[in-house]
């Protein structure tokens, strides 16, 4: 049986459409009608990969450090190494093109088995790339194209314990390579939560979230990541580098930050120590229908003026709006259904809703139950000043029980010949609006230039004093035979148009290989100098994940010495 390579790489996990009967026909107004079919996926064991060049004395060496069952040459896991998750990627698998492929894989165990092999491999002249859960889609895992020597991808897998919780500080020392779920279940025995929870929560880590400067969907109340981060442990080319978990100091530029976000370039993030909080008591999600994007987006600016801490506020554009209500299930009993008809009937007062051009916001409070209710009291006046109409709770849990499920759409859009991916960006409030017409017009346009329709969606997630994210997720028929070049100008020209139009580069999607071409003309030459530099002081012989942030440019394409 063909492997299907699922959203966030589960083969065995699909997307059920089958109660979701308004779906397929609205896509395919948007799209046109009758939906193709893609080429077939290849099978896992027909995937060519170039022959590895561990040689045996070193397969031994690397044994004697993570033990026998720690090292392993084998095709399935080479090929699972190869990619992350990006459209790109999965395009890629199911053709079965992966002309580059680790030549290793490594499971170490501790942090000490993590230096030995990157110990050995100075010593050897191979490149290391370090893998978490392998959720990357900007490239931030691959072996990049024209690369030479042996590479090692060490995964971080086996490294998954909550190492202690400091109650008294409301912080706890975790090792990287600790799933989402796996990370929350620990804390939770103890009565805690990190508050992380990114799309990708099933299927990355800790360490990936650090070194890719991660968001998760209630970070306007948590954080990102780096917010969370007080200290860490970092295994490099030149020995351990330690962050102590100290909440401020006034040492100099942050050397905590230098790690943060650096995405596999200066070494392996082993540990960290982050802030947790109590598992809150109550959790209130509710949805309005604001009158457009606009006015939804000057609604949200609003409520954070309020010094109001909302876990979620996010803004769906017209037309997620409308996929979101599509996308929702037929009741699966009579008492469902009457609960459904009852609900619309109390919320119309029996007429009906105009849902034409409205925009679909979700608010959410988490904590002590009269925290939350002290901070409706705020924001329910804020939200009817903007003529927003209440949707009730039923729509936030809806939202709060699938909010993880959307990646895995992607393969059953494959199927049918569908391209889908997103990009995100952030800017400051007096901005965002007008860099949300821009690059919506760029991907409409580079999409169209293909002869397909666009269908492009965008919604706002993550909100700061200052400014908000933007997240699109764009889509079209596949033009067969260019799948990949329609995908890439299409990423291209919305790259383009953000840069160029007061947008960051990547907001928590990180840059890997796909952003490296931007980063000069975003971060300036004597900021790519300045990374260059932070790059030579922590791994001098240059093997750490290369081609990444940086760019192949600002990197030899051989490591030195070898």
């Amino acid at each position: 049986m063909a492997m299907k390579w699922w959203g966030w790489g589960q083969p065995d996990k699909g997307y059920a459409l089958d109660r979701k009967p308004l779906f397929w026909p609205f896509l395919e107004r948007r799209l046109g009608p009758a939906l193709g079919e893609a080429a077939p996926v290849m099978e896992l064991a027909a995937i060519a990969l170039p022959p590895s060049r561990l040689s045996a004395e070193h397969h031994k060496a690397l044994s004697a450090i993570v033990g026998a069952d720690g090292v392993t040459t084998d095709h399935a896991e080479r090929v699972h190494h190869s990619y992350g998750k990006s459209y790109r990627d999965l395009v890629r698998i199911r053709r079965g093109h992966v002309p580059h492929a680790p030549d290793a894989v490594v499971y170490p165990r501790s942090h000490d088995e993590v230096q030995a092999v990157l110990d050995c491999a100075r010593e050897a002249g191979w490149r290391v790339i370090p893998f978490g859960g392998g959720t990357s889609v900007v490239g931030g895992v691959e072996v990049p194209p024209g690369q030479v020597g042996v590479f090692v991808t060490l995964d971080m897998a086996r490294m998954d314990r909550v190492v202690a919780i400091d109650r008294e500080s409301g912080t706890a020392t975790i090792q990287a390579g600790v799933f989402g779920p796996a990370l929350e279940e620990q804390l939770g025995r103890e009565g805690y939560t990190l508050g992380h929870f990114p799309q990708s929560f099933e299927f990355s880590t800790l360490g990936g979230w650090i070194a890719t400067r991660s968001a998760g969907q209630q970070s306007s109340k948590y954080g990102k990541i780096e917010e969370m981060v007080v200290g860490l442990r970092l295994a490099t080319p030149k020995g351990t580098f330690d962050v102590r978990p100290i909440p401020a100091q006034a040492t100099g530029p942050s050397l905590k930050e230098l790690v943060v976000g650096s995405e596999g370039l200066l070494g392996v993030i082993t540990e960290a120590t982050v802030k947790v909080h109590r598992v809150p008591a109550v959790r209130d999600y509710r949805g309005y229908l604001m009158p457009s994007f606009e006015v939804g987006i000057r609604a949200m600016r609003d409520l954070l003026r309020q010094e109001l801490r909302p876990a979620t506020v996010r803004l769906s554009d017209r037309q997620e709006t409308e996929l979101f209500f599509k996308m929702r299930e037929e009741p699966g009993s009579p008492v469902e259904a009457f609960v459904q008809q009852a609900g619309k009937w109390v919320l119309t007062r029996g007429g009906s809703i105009d849902f034409e051009g409205r925009c679909l916001l979700l608010v959410g409070f988490e904590g002590e139950a009269s925290a939350v209710v002290s901070q409706w009291e705020v924001a329910r006046p804020i939200l009817k000043r903007h003529d927003g109409l209440s949707l009730g709770a039923s729509i936030g849990r809806s939202w709060f029980r699938s909010r993880f499920d959307l990646p895995y759409l992607r393969d059953t859009l494959l199927d049918r010949g569908v391209m889908v991916d997103t990009l995100e960006t952030a800017t400051e409030w007096a901005n965002l609006h007008d860099l949300y017409q821009a690059v919506d017009g760029a991907l409409k346009e580079a999409i169209a230039k293909n002869g397909v329709a666009p269908f492009v969606m965008c919604h706002v997630s993550h909100v700061y004093h200052d400014g908000a994210s933007l997240y699109f997720t764009f889509a079209g028929r596949q033009t067969p035979g260019r799948e990949l070049e329609q995908w890439a100008e299409a990423k291209r020209a919305a790259t383009d148009c953000l840069v160029r139009n007061g947008g960051a580069l990547s907001h928590h999607h990180a840059i890997g290989l796909d952003h490296a071409p931007w980063m000069r003309e975003y971060v300036g030459s004597i900021g790519i100098e300045a990374l260059a530099a932070l790059k030579e002081a922590f791994d001098p012989t240059g093997y750490m994940n290369p081609g990444k942030l940086l760019g192949p440019s600002a990197q030899a394409s051989t490591p030195k010495g070898v």
